[in-house]
């Protein structure tokens, strides 16, 4: 594990690859969000924009920590927002809004993930910015789009809404049982920001070669159907009703838990007959097609694997099948996976100290993108509400003590 420094400069380090890409956020919750720790954990400079009045909505999430302040601090917003700097600036106000105008011109990418509309309405929406930076990198994450006509265009979203339109739960309900809700947390958010990641990043290098900005619109909607591609290729297919077509990809049980086994091939489902102590199961009609796998699954493959399985561990049993060539994993609970040495070797846990006098730390996934020629730092902890407020402000603008003040007795700043 890696634990987050809670100074404001990193220790030196090799140069990361966005080192010089200015970000200015006005974002909340997750769906930009990770977008741009991603892009801060490879180097770029962040400055996130949040209400004066309570901060990020990410902030009231549970659960929570307090703050050296006594602020509550919610789990969503500490995940997402590592290497940042947090300034408070009231967008409901005309000043305020000039204050992000005047800014906007110092930073290479404007990033919003507000309901569409919300920012034009605001006064720094696309058109707003770019007339004060022309080549400016506008992106904009919503949960149906902003540049295009959708009858969905005006529904507020969260990442299970687009997940459950995508058809993915559909597809994975079992009979008369409701759909299983957010099956691998925030598949929706995290997608958007994956996409938010590589359209931002192909615009700047459009703009090296051109010299010209423009908007990256992401629709949550759009980035869930790209990751569940199964459903429509599926159906155009064929495939109805959730048959995922003739292959092993289930769950089988060991002595202490379970574990996933796949099996799609003729020469896979050979290795598994011999390793398991089943060879007759290469001369038996009823096994002899990839439909017959599925058709006996319940009724002789599972009972012979489960035997198999019975008197090893779940870890055990995937080691065995990984070294005959059969791709196993085991299902690790929470704790196995805080764990595991691999994450530890990978440095994919990132401890938080607690403020709060607690002792366990708070712990947040790392960068999963390994760059071999990029020093895996400690990284910087998430920024205090407003804490960098007075700075930004003062290096950016220029202002002075007394105007600083002025904006703070006016609720603009904080």
């Amino acid at each position: 594990m890696t634990t987050a420094n809670a100074t404001d400069n990193p220790p030196p380090s090799t140069p990361k690859p966005l080192e010089g890409v200015r970000i200015l956020a006005l974002e909340q919750m997750q769906a930009l969000p990770y977008a741009t720790q991603l892009l801060a954990r490879l180097g770029a400079d962040v400055v996130k924009i949040e209400p004066p009045m309570g901060g990020d909505s990410g902030r009231a999430s549970l659960p929570a920590m307090t703050d050296p302040s006594g602020r509550r601090v919610g789990a969503t917003y500490l995940r997402n927002n590592f290497g940042k700097r947090s300034i408070c600036v009231d967008l409901k106000s005309p000043r305020g809004v000039e204050l992000i105008k005047r800014l906007a011109p110092g930073f290479d990418v404007v990033a919003e993930n507000s309901k569409p509309g919300t920012m034009t309405r605001l006064g720094v929406g696309y058109e707003d910015i770019a007339a004060v930076h022309p080549a400016v990198i506008y992106a904009s994450v919503s949960g149906f789009g902003n540049t295009v006509p959708t009858p969905y265009r005006e529904w507020p979203a969260f990442a299970p809404i687009v997940e459950a339109m995508s058809g993915i739960y559909e597809m994975k309900r079992d009979g008369d049982h409701p759909p299983f809700v957010a099956p691998v947390g925030a598949l929706g958010d995290i997608g958007a920001a994956l996409f938010a990641t590589i359209g931002i990043q192909a615009a700047l290098r459009y703009r090296d070669l051109t010299g010209r900005g423009q908007y990256v619109d992401i629709a949550m909607y759009d980035s869930v159907v790209a990751m569940t591609d199964i459903v429509t290729n599926f159906w155009s297919m064929g495939l109805r009703n959730g048959n995922l077509g003739p292959l092993i990809m289930n769950g089988f049980r060991a002595a202490d838990g379970w574990f996933v086994l796949q099996v799609g091939r003729e020469a896979h489902f050979a290795k598994l007959a011999q390793l398991i102590g089943r060879p007759e199961w290469l001369t038996d009609p009823r096994l002899a097609t990839r439909q017959g796998w599925v058709d006996h699954l319940e009724d002789i493959v599972r009972p012979a694997v489960e035997q198999w399985a019975g008197g090893k561990t779940k870890l055990e049993a995937c080691r065995t099948l990984g070294a005959a060539g059969l791709a196993a994993g085991p299902c690790f609970t929470d704790e196995e996976v805080v764990a595991d040495p691999h994450l530890s070797a990978r440095s994919m846990l990132t401890e938080l100290p607690r403020t709060d006098g607690i002792s366990q730390p708070i712990l947040v996934p790392g960068n999963p993108v390994r760059l071999t020629a990029m020093a895996n730092d400690t990284e910087r902890r998430p920024p205090w509400l407003g804490e960098h407020t007075t700075a930004v402000l003062t290096d950016e603008l220029s202002l002075t003590a007394d105007e600083l003040a002025a904006l703070r007795s006016d609720g603009i700043i904080a």
